[in-house]
């Protein structure tokens, strides 16, 4: 049967033409909505991370850390100072090392997560690991400090102060790890500078401590709180080692 005008103008109800034909490209054009907008949710984190948005929130978490790790080494020398019971210190060491784990537990879930890092990914983690084992050992020594009761705290707070020291010359080099994360070089060198200076005075406090004519069980409580602080310097070495190391890297 020959067809009629109205079919070969398009008009009846062949689909590429007519009603049937417009209501699936109407369809068609709402499908293409929704899958846009799956794009978009898609491609969200990709834009944030070019634009800069993880950067800062990295740059956030460790400085977090950061911030908690202070707050354990001021706890720790009010503690030796008589300022805060030695129990009482204990109860915030705790609370404070769980707020350093919470910073460093989003830290860990955005760089699963961030297609950019403002220095090496492998640095980063290094960077938070060793923070964190600064305030795990800050922790540990507050502990220890309440329950060898020592006698004698005049030995620690010359090394806590060059802990706060440290601590906060990395707090300086972290504010560059957003903007200019090349230039971290500078406050990471001079909290490793600090950690030299901890074991210096490290050093001249067990000396000390073994020039005394008998070995008590004071003087090996002593010699193990201070070994404690020790270790914090190494571990804050650690640190600034790791954000030296990626900000170099960065550099080149």
């Amino acid at each position: 049967m020959e067809p009629s005008p109205d079919d070969r103008a398009g008009l009846g109800g062949d689909p590429a033409g007519g009603a049937g034909g417009r209501d699936r490209d109407q369809r068609a054009g709402g499908e293409g909505d929704d899958d846009g907008g799956g794009l978009k949710a898609r491609f969200a984190p990709i834009v944030r991370d070019l634009m800069g948005g993880s950067g800062k929130d990295i740059a956030a978490r460790l400085t977090g850390q950061v911030e908690a790790t202070v707050e354990a080494a001021r706890l720790a020398r009010s503690a030796v100072s008589g300022e805060v019971r030695s129990d009482r210190a204990r109860e915030l060491a705790i609370e404070v090392e769980h707020q350093g784990d919470e910073q460093r537990a989003e830290l860990i879930a955005l760089l699963a997560t961030s297609l950019v890092t403002p220095i090496d990914r492998e640095d980063l983690f290094r960077l938070s690991r060793s923070i964190d084992d600064v305030l795990d050992n800050l922790r540990d020594f507050v502990r220890e400090f309440d329950l060898l009761r020592v006698d004698c705290s005049e030995l620690f707070p010359g090394v806590l102060e060059a802990i706060e020291d440290g601590l906060d010359n990395l707090a300086e080099a972290l504010e560059k790890l957003e903007e200019e994360p090349e230039e971290a070089s500078p406050g990471a060198l001079a909290a490793k500078k600090e950690c030299n200076r901890i074991r210096y005075l490290y050093q001249e406090a067990v000396a000390e401590v073994l020039d005394e004519p008998e070995v008590t069980p004071q003087m090996l409580k002593r010699r193990e709180l201070l070994r404690r602080l020790d270790v914090v310097g190494l571990r804050l070495g650690e640190a600034a080692d790791a954000l030296a190391d990626g900000a170099v890297k960065r550099s080149q």
